[in-house]
């Protein structure tokens, strides 16, 4: 294993540092020539420690005013995802499929742990994202990605668990930047509009077995699809057609 560099071992310090004083996002760091003093090192690896830092979002800098602890947001993450995901694509693996079977493992595994007393207020969001869902499909023929994405978001807000919403919508975000990259073909509209239609019920009886399920059988008609692209390929066309209503509206 090959010694890590110098500016390598000053970002390790920089994120004990962090640890050590108890610091949080936006609050300062020390100045580059006190960093430089405290870890007896050269300008160029301490400003290469930093700029590492600053792409993966634990520190930020504000030309003017100083560095700061970052936001430690996962956007670093969706895309290193998404990256790896596109690349295997492009060598005729299944990227995207590995990106959806862990959502699928997530979701599937959380989504009981909802159904165990979900606020009614949070039910009333997501049988309102499913009418939206249902006026979408009618008038456009398809249901917006970001109805879906708020969808899946709202369900788990009830665990009142920061980092699981910031984990899905990472995912979120990588699998929508691999499909603008690979048009995987959307899901038709009815059964888009039933399997949400599906988990809801489920959640509001408090029954996960059955939300489990549910989410399962939402995951097995995008796995399925998936699993049917010729390898370097997703261009396929939809033929799920919508009839004249998507859905009955009340849940």
């Amino acid at each position: 294993m090959a010694r890590p560099t110098m500016a390598q071992d000053i970002e390790r310090r920089i994120k004990e540092l962090i640890l050590d004083r108890a610091l949080g996002p936006g609050d300062p760091l020390p100045t580059e020539p006190e960093l430089m003093e405290l870890f007896a090192a050269g300008r160029v690896s301490v400003r290469e420690a930093l700029k590492a830092l600053q792409a993966m979002n634990v520190v930020e800098i504000r030309r003017g005013f100083g560095t700061f602890v970052g936001s430690l947001s996962l956007t670093p993450f969706a895309e290193g995802l998404a990256f790896r995901a596109v690349v295997r694509h492009g060598r005729g693996e299944p990227g995207l499929l590995e990106l959806m079977k862990v959502r699928e493992a997530l979701e599937t595994g959380l989504v009981g742990a909802v159904s165990a007393g979900i606020p009614a207020e949070d039910l009333a969001v997501l049988r309102s994202l499913v009418a939206t869902m249902e006026t979408e499909a009618a008038r456009d023929g398809r249901v917006a990605r970001a109805t879906d994405r708020a969808f899946h978001l709202a369900l788990y807000a009830s665990l009142d668990n920061h980092l699981l919403s910031e984990v899905l919508d990472a995912f979120w975000a990588a699998m929508d930047r691999v499909r603008t990259s690979t048009d995987d073909g959307h899901q038709g509209p009815v059964t888009t509009c039933r399997q949400h239609h599906e988990i809801v019920v489920a959640v509001a009886a408090g029954d996960g077995v059955l939300a489990a399920s549910a989410m399962r059988a939402h995951f097995d008609g995008i796995r399925s699809r998936l699993e049917r692209r010729p390898a370097g390929g997703y261009g396929v066309t939809v033929t799920d057609r919508l009839p004249d209503a998507c859905l009955p509206s009340a849940l």
